[in-house]
């Protein structure tokens, strides 16, 4: 645990929490600040800043929370259905230096948009620059 992590303070219990889900390794709240009725926080109960930092046990007990919760919180708030995703980085909007999943319930006509949205312009790739990016990445 940290010592200066707002979500290492829930797991010990020093700030009280809306918990749905708790296992031994990982936790789910409902967020402080929601973007919409039901939107829950899934955390591993370990401090990691990113995605990268967790273990595959890890990563997989807590992704394996987020299957089960996803539909529970959407039936739940009778969603049409949800956005799951991870800001991993301050450049990618994380705000809290603990990795955490957002369940983001979403209704026909709220008004929000698509993952794709927060991507900002697409580049403009050719095929050769596709093909040396997959490669790397593959490496």
């Amino acid at each position: 645990m940290s010592d200066d992590c707002v979500f290492c303070s829930i797991v010990a219990g020093d700030i009280p929490a809306r918990t749905v889900h708790e296992t031994e390794d990982v936790l789910a709240f409902l967020d402080a600040n929601p973007l919409a009725r039901g939107h829950t926080l899934v955390i591993p109960k370990a401090h990691a800043e990113h995605v990268g930092d967790l273990d595959g046990d890890l990563a997989s007990d807590l992704f394996a929370a987020v299957t089960e919760l996803n539909s529970r919180v959407q039936s739940t708030v009778g969603a049409d259905g949800a956005n799951v995703g991870i800001n991993d980085g301050e450049a990618a909007g994380q705000e809290v230096p603990h990795v955490h999943v957002h369940i983001i319930p979403r209704f026909e006509g709220d008004g929000g948009a698509p993952l794709h949205a927060v991507g900002g312009e697409r580049p403009d790739l050719s095929d050769d620059e596709l093909d040396a990016v997959a490669e790397a990445i593959a490496e």
